[in-house]
């Protein structure tokens, strides 16, 4: 069971990868040049207050994109490697923290504050619900 969990999730980071780096139009930004935001809500905060001013679809990658996609890593990285849970989100962080710079830097996206909170949200629901579900957090029942 273990192989496939990690067949799996080897290939859904490679295909996560191709989605932070290629996919979505990333190979030509309209905007070239180095693009980020620094400070905490003020993406989210946008996309909550003009709502109307952007399609459904890039409110949903951009909201709930960025916490759904990170949820199967909160699932499959304790079940793989047993770690507790400050330390499977440091060094989710810490791999978050790496990549959102690897976009700045390669300008194929933007380093935002706002994706990691989101991302890490994610991570930690996929978390919640490994020791809910899977490491015995429903026995109390």
């Amino acid at each position: 069971m273990k192989t496939a969990a990690m067949l799996i999730t080897v290939l859904y980071t490679l295909l996560l990868l191709y989605w932070m780096f290629i996919g979505f139009g990333r190979t030509h930004l309209p905007y070239p040049g180095y693009q980020y935001n620094l400070i905490p809500f003020h993406t989210i905060k946008m996309y909550m207050l003009h709502a109307d001013h952007f399609n459904a679809k890039n409110w949903a990658i951009n909201v709930v994109g960025n916490i759904a996609v990170f949820m199967p890593f909160g699932l499959a990285v304790p079940y793989l490697r047993k770690m507790s849970g400050f330390r499977f989100i440091l060094q989710f962080v810490v791999i978050l923290l790496m990549l959102e710079c690897l976009q700045l830097i390669s300008q194929r996206g933007s380093f935002d504050v706002d994706d990691l909170m989101l991302n890490t949200i994610g991570a930690l629901l996929g978390y919640w619900m490994y020791r809910r579900w899977f490491a015995g957090g429903a026995k109390a029942s």
